[in-house]
């Protein structure tokens, strides 16, 4: 007889009863999110950051759009003109998704929060946060940018997920 273990096939089904059907070679499925340490506490501020960087890293729309709320404004200056200018939800998320299209990485380091200040018994709160972006485009160009974003966030009430009512961006790119 050789020196190799030779173990039974009826060794493994008694051993596969005897456990509880369990599976040695596998990890054992444990209690809570498995996406938790992926993706914030949408409740909370900094959880809603965190989704926010991860739907931009990530390129998906369906992770960005439900953090924007149907009301939601994206304000900025327009450096050509010096006029400030806006656009609602849906120009927001076709904006979005030729950005999301049109790039092979993108990089979202969100930096100190300057201000934060919550009212309205938690419903809503304002955000103002500085930001490194990078952005490599499918043409190969990467353009970099930092500023802040002024951001107004709102919730139905305090057990539901922030959404983004209001967005000024603050950055001088």
């Amino acid at each position: 007889m050789s020196d190799q273990l030779y173990i039974s096939p009826l060794a493994v089904i008694v051993f596969s009863f005897l456990c509880g059907g369990c599976n040695p070679f596998a990890p054992a499925i444990g209690d809570g999110d498995p996406f938790e340490d992926l993706f914030g506490d949408p409740k909370t501020i900094e959880g809603y950051f965190t989704n926010f960087r991860h739907a931009y890293e990530l390129r998906d729309l369906s992770l960005y759009e439900p953090l924007i709320d149907s009301s939601f404004v994206f304000i900025y200056t327009d450096f050509d003109t010096g006029i400030e200018r806006e656009w609602g939800f849906g120009q927001e998320l076709e904006s979005t998704r030729r950005l999301f299209e049109s790039t092979v990485d993108v990089q979202l380091q969100w930096k100190q929060i300057i201000t934060r200040q919550e009212y309205n018994e938690g419903r809503r709160a304002v955000a103002v946060r500085s930001f490194n972006l990078a952005v490599a485009l499918n043409t190969g160009d990467v353009f970099r940018g930092d500023g802040n974003v002024n951001f107004l966030l709102a919730r139905a009430d305090t057990t539901r997920a922030w959404r983004l009512l209001r967005w000024r961006d603050e950055s001088e790119l």
